[in-house]
């Protein structure tokens, strides 16, 4: 799907994606894992009960971007050991994607992660998909300073790293929050669906859906960048 308000990719050198849910499906259930553990350390760090800890969670996820910065922001935690507590997960759900392997093989141009996750829980989950190899650098949340999409310092602090041209790059994400930054800064901006994926469901929902920033939406990231493809050639 495509909006009115849409931008092509004829001139796109640059790709850019975001990890969970976005370059595998939410229906394997791998960042329900981490929003288990989530949870659990909120319940363990305030000492309240799995519902209250729940609601805290989700109202900062909602209103920090991160449950881990209204964490931070909140109750001063250190975030190290906040992540490496919710990453230690099992990473075997995410399913080979030979089709997105060949996508990304085609298209030409740099590739780079950009997620709220970290390097090492990114590395794990792209060498289950299979497309480790496609990718020159990982952008994580440490590298923000632990300040999470959507704000757009990190955005601005990942162009300046990366040396990447905005105006002529594309951002992949699952949340459609995330894609303001992108579109005020020049790119493309794809947002990827799931019905499986609750909480971009609700966010998504209560910025009215997909507005301006967001260019096209696809629930297949593999059919949608082999389409890219062909269209290209």
């Amino acid at each position: 799907m495509t909006n009115k308000h849409t931008r092509g990719f004829d001139h796109v050198d640059t790709w850019i994606f975001d990890l969970d849910n976005t370059l595998y499906p939410a229906s394997c259930r791998l960042f329900d894992q981490i929003d288990v553990k989530i949870g659990a350390f909120v319940s363990n760090l305030l000492g309240i009960d799995p519902s209250e800890a729940r609601r805290i969670q989700k109202a900062y996820f909602y209103e920090y971007g991160t449950t881990l910065r209204g964490l931070m922001s909140e109750h001063k935690v250190a975030p190290e050991e906040f992540l490496d507590f919710v990453h230690d997960i099992d990473h075997s759900p995410v399913p080979a994607n030979r089709l997105l392997d060949e996508a990304l093989h085609a298209l030409p141009g740099r590739k780079l992660i950009f997620t709220n996750g970290t390097v090492a829980h990114a590395r794990k989950v792209l060498a289950r998909i299979g497309v480790t190899h496609h990718f020159g650098d990982i952008f994580d949340i440490v590298h923000s300073d632990y300040i999470p999409k959507p704000a757009i310092g990190p955005y601005r602090k990942f162009i300046g790293q990366t040396g990447i041209d905005p105006t002529r790059s594309a951002m992949f994400e699952d949340i459609a929050r995330n894609l303001e930054a992108p579109h005020e800064l020049g790119m493309t901006t794809v947002l990827v669906t799931s019905p499986d994926n609750t909480d971009a469901k609700h966010l998504n929902s209560l910025d009215g859906g997909a507005g301006a920033h967001v260019h096209h939406v696809t629930d297949d990231i593999a059919a949608f960048l082999s389409r890219l493809v062909a269209d290209r050639n």
